[in-house]
């Protein structure tokens, strides 16, 4: 089956993008870094050279040490665990709560992404929304992914309609999501019992992470398919990257991606973002669970792998602060841990093929 978009979703597409390149560009994540990165200082926080988590390494090794597949290893950087105790929201020190650096959301880029839609996209126009479907929310995540727009953009979403002033971006809501909850201390509204939370220290710095008892609940199949295409909009973004980097830098008289084992490198991050897309994007239109489920699987390995190789394709200076490719890297392991991990998404489709083998 072959999808295409229509005229309208790609203006969707490209207005979303051209928004996004004014309010949210490359200045603006930097921005956004060092003030998370200075709101750690004189608090237990990490220095600016500290740009990987414990374990992280040039040979592609996750958070903790872990290798292999996407979502390997723990998103936690050094010194993660507990710094606090007590129910609810923790008290927020100088650094953020219990000591951990925290990020800010920026509330005027909320309300402009209200303003915008973003949030009411799939509420019905009768209730003040736009009337989109998910084909469209799922272009508008991927735009957000590729600019690693921060907040809890899925949670606020999904809220619109049912959580006041979220649709319009003046409310911003979290959500618990398995035995993590994202942007606690900076929420509004927090959907879920949070009130044993204890702060981490997340390895990316603009995804302030809490955990909590951990409680077995079914993970929301949209919430899935639209970290799914924030996992395809970071795919994209890095194979951008290494493309770029592959056809300025020059070695030896060439550009680097002149030699084979750049090349190839290219050509994979490639092949796995359109891999990703194909599959999210008609998990969009079906709805599937099953079709969520492999959207799913494909967009981290895509994001992951694809990060960890254009990394490669950088050499040391894809490790450097100044560099973006590894803030794409750990926005992705964040992302596999939500909704339970990849393993929710592995044990549905292993049950769904074990039911048509019986």
């Amino acid at each position: 089956m072959r999808f295409r978009l229509t005229d309208d979703q790609r203006a969707l597409r490209e207005g979303v993008r051209e928004v996004l390149a004014r309010r949210f560009d490359g200045e603006a994540l930097r921005a956004a870094v060092d003030r998370a990165d200075g709101a750690g200082a004189g608090s237990g926080g990490e220095g600016r050279g500290a740009v990987c988590g414990a374990g992280d390494g040039a040979d592609g090794s996750g958070p903790g040490g872990g290798k292999g597949a996407a979502g390997s290893g723990s998103v936690l950087g050094d010194g993660a665990g507990r710094f606090g105790s007590g129910g609810g929201r923790p008290a927020e020190g100088p650094g953020g709560a219990g000591g951990v650096p925290a990020a800010r959301v920026d509330r005027g880029l909320w309300r402009d992404l209200g303003e915008l839609g973003f949030f009411a996209l799939r509420l019905p126009e009768a209730e003040g929304g736009v009337g989109l479907g998910l084909p469209e929310a799922v272009l508008v995540f991927e735009e957000a992914g590729r600019v690693l727009l921060p907040g809890p953009l899925v949670a606020t979403h999904l809220a619109a309609g049912a959580v006041p002033g979220a649709a319009t971006g003046e409310t911003v809501v979290a959500a618990v999501d398995g035995g993590l909850v994202e942007w606690l201390a900076e929420a509004d509204v927090v959907r879920g019992d949070a009130t044993e939370a204890v702060p981490l220290r997340s390895i990316d710095p603009l995804t302030p992470l809490h955990r909590v008892p951990a409680r077995r609940a079914a993970a929301d199949p949209v919430a899935i398919l639209l970290t799914a295409a924030e996992q395809l909009g970071t795919a994209t973004r890095v194979c951008e990257l290494a493309a770029q980097h592959a056809r300025a830098r020059e070695q030896f008289g060439r550009p680097v991606g002149a030699f084979q084992a750049v090349a190839h490198l290219c050509a994979g991050i490639l092949v796995r973002v359109e891999t990703a897309r194909a599959a999210v994007h008609a998990a969009a239109v079906t709805g599937d669970p099953a079709d969520i489920a492999v959207a799913r699987l494909l967009a981290d390995e895509a994001a992951v792998r694809g990060a960890r190789d254009c990394l490669q394709v950088h050499g040391g200076m894809g490790f450097t602060w100044e560099s973006e490719v590894h803030l794409h890297l750990k926005r992705a392991w964040v992302r596999t841990q939500r909704a339970g991990g990849v393993t929710e998404s592995e044990e549905l489709l292993a049950a769904l093929l074990a039911s048509e083998t019986a």
